[in-house]
């Protein structure tokens, strides 16, 4: 008698699925775990030059564009039934409420930013090709270890996006949705050229 043979597959974890997680209190913030297609992911800790960096550009953000976007540091984005990833910095379409009333999707994200520290392959790579795939129409990547910005535009949605641009901390840089916003990647980094 011959017994069955059986592979195991693998299961992906839904957005609701998470998301009743976190609600449940099985995941919480000390977790530092994100949703990628479906796969539970630890993310890295944060150092004292991530958080000052993460915290620099929150600020420069905030008093530039006031009420102009909502600024999200750290805050998730439910991109689809299976990822919701936290960048580390968002710029919003303004609501009153703040998104109280539910996690932002991709169509209300107008920047999504990444500070690099030692995730930089993972960020320019899965994290790119994730925000392109689901419509955030600019994506940016802070690279501390070169004290360079490296944004992204014009997502293809299959192909990651068309356009990349690199800046140093001689460069100013401006988001596409706030085209009068000029930032200095040196006050980004907060050093002198």
């Amino acid at each position: 008698m011959n017994a069955a043979v059986f592979t195991p597959k693998r299961t992906r974890i839904t957005t609701d699925q998470f998301h009743k997680m976190v609600e449940a209190g099985v995941l919480t913030k000390q977790n530092r775990i994100e949703l990628i297609e479906g796969e539970l992911l630890e993310m890295a800790p944060i150092g004292a030059q991530h958080a000052a960096l993460t915290s620099r550009l929150t600020r420069l953000f905030n008093l530039a564009l006031g009420d102009s976007a909502v600024v999200s540091p750290g805050g998730p984005v439910d991109l689809g039934g299976f990822s919701t990833p936290q960048p580390d910095v968002m710029l919003l379409r303004y609501r009153a409420d703040f998104y109280a009333s539910g996690i932002p999707k991709a169509s209300d994200v107008l920047l999504a930013l990444e500070v690099s520290d030692s995730t930089l392959n993972f960020d320019q790579n899965e994290k790119q090709n994730l925000y392109s795939r689901y419509g955030v129409p600019e994506y940016w990547v802070v690279d501390v270890a070169a004290k360079r910005l490296i944004t992204y535009s014009e997502p293809t949605r299959s192909e990651g996006y068309a356009r990349e641009l690199r800046f140093t901390v001689l460069d100013s840089v401006a988001p596409k949705a706030f085209p009068q916003l000029k930032l200095a990647v040196k006050d980004i980094f907060g050093v002198d050229p």
